[in-house]
């Protein structure tokens, strides 16, 4: 077996993860293989997530969006159609919150482009 060497290093890095591993049940917070295998996938979703979490608020953006041009009777792709087409320059979060918390600024958006 070969000789292990720099234990500072080695100590250091387990208590990195020991330290991440705070917080969860049983032996993944204390036991050092247990806990490393359960902060990898951990950090393993929480990078997937992050990605996953872009695409979430699109499509929750998206239904707001359908929701105030079907008011106006219009539907979303004719909206955004329209909203290209004219040069309007607002982005869909914009424009989600616009219909959600400001239905007469909505209202003047869909009758801009109408």
């Amino acid at each position: 077996m070969p000789r292990a060497k720099n234990a500072v290093a080695s100590r250091a890095r387990r208590k990195k993860v020991l330290k991440m591993a705070r917080g969860y049940w049983g032996r993944r917070k204390n036991v050092w293989t247990v806990a490393k295998n359960a902060v990898e996938k951990g950090l393993t979703y929480a990078y997937r997530d992050r990605k996953t979490k872009k695409r979430n608020f699109r499509a929750l953006w998206i239904q707001r969006i359908n929701a105030g041009t079907r008011l106006h009777g219009m539907s979303y792709s004719q909206f955004m159609g329209k909203v290209h087409t004219h040069g309007i320059e607002l982005n869909r979060k914009v424009l989600a919150d616009l219909a959600m918390n400001h239905p007469e600024a909505f209202a003047a958006v869909v009758k801009s482009v109408s």
